[in-house]
């Protein structure tokens, strides 16, 4: 149901379903990506038990996304963000063998709590080479040859944001993110948290103010034919109320593109995904939808790989890619990142040409 902290970001999404949008050229561009926070030692496991949840994942995703297309005949492309502080060799390589046969690809996550700007960089910086350098994991940027990532902030504190201030204690989190190769952040929305922010359903540049927490909170929108911001990109998914999915049968529940066990994909949540038209200022024919979970908790992954997932492709190469009204591309967080550039360079060709466009 409609929760707490609904102020954050309930305006902003009263003002988005108000405003007039003009009619869209067809067909629309579907750019679908799933992307995990992906906790191997969640719950504070044993070993034993966090590498079968590992293997759990490396076993059945292929065969479940080798069942799946999109127009382009791709199939679907799972991004793995694991965390800094969980890093175990064999596991990283058993992903690593996942994303070499195509299905998978594997960013950063981070959990930490009262930090500094220092301890931070180091995090960052250790844990990307010891991805791109011992694993192949990971790639450089094609100008700068600097190692570049995804990040998503574990608690949803990105920018040190909670109010109490757990969860990260570092202020200038922003900058220094974008100064160790991060491309984008991928981390939000997180209603209904105190992280949210009051910028939704968007992909934006976010300034960041070093001496303030929560510089994401609004930011200047990627734009068509803009030259590009210098500060770190944010890629929101979906964020709306559900009114098929009611308490009681009353309240509204929020929909924020997590898939969970109590959450699970539906038809309806899958239109209400695409409902929230995400996408580049000037470029509205393309729409970016990034949804999440926590797939190595076993419920999340027991419905995930026992009908969930299938549930989403099924339904997605169904409804929304008749070539005619919708055209369907699965891409992982990078990609999708690269082809939010395209689409801010003003390119016209269809976005899955631009998969690898910077990075």
């Amino acid at each position: 149901m409609l929760k707490k902290n609904l102020h954050l970001w309930f305006p902003a999404y009263i003002r988005k379903t108000l405003k007039w949008n003009p009619r869209i050229k067809k067909p629309l561009h579907i750019v679908f990506t799933i992307v995990d926070h992906f906790e191997p030692y969640w719950g504070k496991v044993s070993h034993d038990t966090a590498l079968k949840r590992v293997k759990t994942w490396v076993d059945r995703l292929p065969e479940i996304a080798g069942r799946h297309v999109d127009s382009r005949g791709t199939s679907p492309k799972y991004t793995f963000f694991y965390p800094e502080e969980e890093y175990k060799y064999e596991y990283l390589d058993m992903l690593e063998g996942l994303c070499r046969r195509g299905y998978g690809d594997v960013e950063i996550h981070l959990h930490h709590d009262n930090d500094t700007p220092e301890g931070l960089r180091e995090k960052l910086v250790n844990f990307k080479t010891v991805l791109y350098e011992r694993h192949g994991l990971l790639r450089r940027d094609k100008k700068t040859g600097k190692i570049m990532y995804g990040f998503i902030h574990g608690n949803w504190a990105l920018d040190n944001s909670r109010r109490d201030g757990r969860w990260c204690g570092v202020n200038n989190e922003l900058i220094i993110l974008k100064e160790t190769g991060c491309y984008a952040d991928f981390t939000l929305p997180s209603a209904p948290s105190d992280t949210q922010t009051s910028k939704i359903n968007s992909i934006y540049y976010a300034k960041d103010d070093p001496e303030k927490p929560k510089s994401h909170n609004t930011g200047i929108d990627v734009t068509s034919g803009k030259k590009p911001g210098e500060d770190l990109m944010i890629i929101q998914g979906p964020l709306a109320v559900n009114w098929n999915r009611r308490k009681y049968g009353i309240f509204p529940r929020i929909e924020t593109g997590e898939i969970s066990y109590s959450n699970p994909p539906t038809l309806e949540r899958v239109d209400l995904w695409v409902k929230q038209h995400i996408h580049v200022r000037g470029k509205p024919e393309w729409i970016f939808i990034k949804i999440h979970t926590h797939g190595t908790q076993e419920k999340n992954s027991e419905m995930l790989l026992n009908g969930g997932l299938e549930r989403i492709y099924k339904y997605l190469e169904e409804g929304y890619n008749d070539g005619k009204n919708y055209i369907l591309h699965y891409v992982s967080a990078f990609e999708m990142y690269n082809i939010i550039k395209a689409a801010e360079a003003g390119k016209t060709d269809s976005p899955s040409v631009y998969k690898n466009y910077i990075i």
